[in-house]
């Protein structure tokens, strides 16, 4: 690809990571909600509080979180809670997964279907695969939710 291409895309990929950082949506407590957890990331020190607010049908009707930490984590906790509004359990989790591969190694061959265009929402935070030790701070929000989901006690942890 041309550099300038390129590096017009990086520099707003880099924007909406500084937007969301500085400005994070849903950052909130949920005092309603029905599943909670708690993350850390002892490595910077990064921790979360996710609340989730499920619906009558079983998708998640609300999505949101507190807590401090860099702006790579602020800012996937931000998309993070966006984006899995109204999703399923199921499908919240399939996406975390393929956040994962996304944040690992920059790329998500597997994420078309009917995720596609939610997985380009998370696209900006596909550049910390270069910055290995960022990785635990753009995914300790989806290890939080994985844990909320599964009804887990015990603090999620970006390990």
């Amino acid at each position: 690809m041309s550099g300038g291409l390129f590096d017009d895309l990086r520099d707003l990929y880099q924007e909406v990571i500084l937007d969301h950082g500085r400005k994070p949506r849903n950052f909130r407590r949920l005092d309603d909600a029905d599943c909670t957890a708690r993350g850390d990331n002892p490595m910077c020190g990064d921790r979360m509080e996710l609340f989730l607010k499920m619906a009558p049908d079983g998708t998640i009707a609300d999505a949101a979180f507190q807590g401090r930490g860099c702006a790579i984590s602020m800012a996937s906790a931000s998309l993070m809670t966006d984006t899995v509004k109204g999703k399923s359990p199921a499908q919240a989790h399939e996406m975390s997964d393929k956040f994962r591969t996304l944040a690992m190694t920059g790329t998500c061959p597997e994420c078309g279907g009917d995720i596609v265009e939610d997985m380009e929402r998370l696209a900006p935070l596909s550049g910390v695969h270069d910055f290995p030790s960022r990785v635990k701070c753009a995914t300790l929000a989806w290890h939080t939710l994985n844990a909320a989901l599964d009804g887990q006690a015990k603090e999620a942890s970006s390990e």
